[in-house]
């Protein structure tokens, strides 16, 4: 096979969302940047797995990057210059186009991804960022502690390329690069003795106890309409699945209180103190546009109702992780189809068959989300890993959580873990705001490949908190603006963050380009 070679001076393996703020900081900073990204979108968690933004209360008027709030602030403006809004809507300061309860800017992934391509079109358009979509890596080539290449293939033509760089991010949600080059990563839990964490497994570690995943898809809903979808092929199995852990089954208004772990039951639309689970991720409330637009509200399905946990999809065979695949799907389509005919509503009815799949919502022919939301990434061993004890409100109480000398920007979230694949159920404590430490972002060992999503220097627990979008954002961008810091100087990552001097200097740098370094609150969340 003849393999077409291409280079460049940093080479991002995954658009996800931490994969394109990197790419807005590298090619900002004068570099010239490949991304290859495994769908056909680009955007990761606010795309491709169609999971509007989870975001902390005070995200308005600090705790993110500069460029991310652009971001933020870009999709709002794509829907004043382009929708029919009300006045009340277009006058909003801080418009909500789902006027969601998860976030306070929930939107469509299809508004993110139009944001996304036209904050990289200038660099697009004058060649410095070259973006290869529907491309899965394949292969890595190293030398000792460098990475040298990386082999990828286009899904459709399964052309090759061989693309070569100074610097290498992995920007997959899986941290997909690190087994394929030989870097030493961490996945699923470790132990109280690892770790010395007030969560973490009492008795051994156990790698294969990861996060569940969710197959997200979105739906609206057509009073008097019937969009009944065909019965799942594995429906029987998931109408009759209940978790040990679970007070009920799966498929049924009946979960856990994350943080309790009592019984609670949700409401699908406004009913009395229950919890909506519609408005919980709707991305579209129509009355926020005039009427006849659209003719329901939009809502992307991300509950616990389809969180799946019976088995991980990383470092398995490619059978197991294409059986995972496929069982989520099927709990995803379970969940619909048990909605449309079963479910229990207020009036005594059973079934809401005007809830109406919406695969344009997404992209994708079969109504879900191009590819699963990954909570819980392959973790790099890191020069420095963050841990749940400096973090904890319950540990650090009015202390703050512990400052980082090496602070390379800042998050604040709920340490949120959902069941895992050790069926272990809820762990939801408080957090108190959080810096990143650059240490976090540096491999142990290997000199030129860093991490750009969710697959920095945590732990499971700390995970928890450092995987939501704001902070995936910020970590991208950090490690964009190092490669290229490191590339101008001719440094290395570890003699950045090593050297008073330089670190100091790479701070400032960040500062000047809108990465804020500290809170100056300590409240917890």
């Amino acid at each position: 096979m003849i393999k077409q070679e291409m280079a460049a001076d940093i080479v991002i393996i995954g658009g996800s969302t931490g994969g394109c703020a990197a790419a807005l900081a590298a090619a900002k900073s004068g570099c010239r940047v490949i991304m290859t990204e495994e769908t056909k979108w680009i955007g990761g968690q606010l795309t491709n797995q169609a999971v509007p933004p989870d975001e902390h209360r005070w995200i308005e008027k600090v705790g993110c990057t500069r460029s991310y709030r652009k971001f933020r602030d870009n999709v709002r403006k794509y829907y004043r210059e382009n929708f029919p809004l009300t006045a009340e809507a277009r006058n909003a300061p801080y418009f909500n186009p789902g006027n969601a309860i998860v976030s306070r800017i929930c939107h469509e992934p299809r508004a993110a991804l139009a944001v996304l391509n036209d904050m990289l079109a200038p660099y697009v358009h004058s060649g410095k960022v070259v973006i290869m979509t529907e491309t899965k890596l394949v292969n890595v080539e190293t030398n000792g502690d460098d990475v040298l290449a990386v082999e990828v293939e286009q899904k459709h033509s399964l052309h090759r390329s061989v693309l070569t760089a100074p610097y290498f991010l992995d920007a997959t949600d899986s941290g997909d690069v690190l087994p394929l080059a030989g870097v030493e990563y961490v996945t699923g839990a470790e132990s109280q003795k690892e770790t010395g964490e007030p969560h973490a497994l009492v008795g051994k570690a156990d790698p294969m106890d990861m996060q569940a995943f969710t197959q997200c898809f979105a739906i609206d809903y057509i009073e008097g309409g019937d969009f009944t979808i065909p019965k799942p092929k594995n429906y029987q199995f998931w109408r009759n699945y209940q978790a040990s852990f679970w007070p009920n089954k799966q498929l049924d208004w009946t979960g856990v209180n994350p943080v309790t772990l009592e019984p609670i039951t949700y409401g699908l639309f406004n009913e009395e103190n229950k919890f909506s689970l519609w408005e919980y991720r709707r991305v579209i409330d129509k009355f926020n546009f005039e009427e006849g637009l659209y003719a329901g509200d939009l809502s992307i399905i991300n509950w616990p109702q389809n969180d799946y946990w019976l088995g991980p999809i990383i470092d398995v065979s490619e059978e197991e992780k294409q059986k995972h695949l496929d069982e989520a799907k099927q709990l995803s389509l379970s969940l619909l189809y048990w909605m449309q005919t079963e479910a229990p509503r207020p009036d005594g009815k059973e079934g809401y068959p005007g809830l109406r799949l919406r695969p344009d919502v997404v992209g994708t022919d079969d109504g879900l989300a191009m590819f699963p939301y990954i909570r819980e990434s392959r973790r790099v061993k890191a020069e420095f890993t963050v841990v749940e004890q400096q973090i904890s409100t319950a540990v650090r109480g009015t202390h703050g959580a512990e400052l980082f000398h090496d602070s390379v920007g800042i998050g604040s979230y709920r340490i949120d873990l959902h069941p895992s694949t050790g069926l272990r159920t809820f762990v939801d404590i408080s957090s108190l705001p959080f810096q990143i430490p650059l240490g976090s972002l540096i491999p142990i060992r290997v000199n030129n490949l860093l991490p750009a999503s969710k697959n920095l220097g945590v732990t499971h627990i700390t995970n928890g908190c450092y995987r939501l979008h704001p902070v995936e954002w910020n970590i991208g961008e950090v490690s964009g603006y190092l490669a290229a810091y490191c590339l101008k100087n001719n440094l290395e990552p570890r003699q950045v963050r090593n050297t008073q001097t330089l670190l100091v200097d790479f701070q400032t740098h960040l500062v000047n380009e809108g990465v804020e370094l500290a809170w100056l609150s300590t409240h917890a969340v």
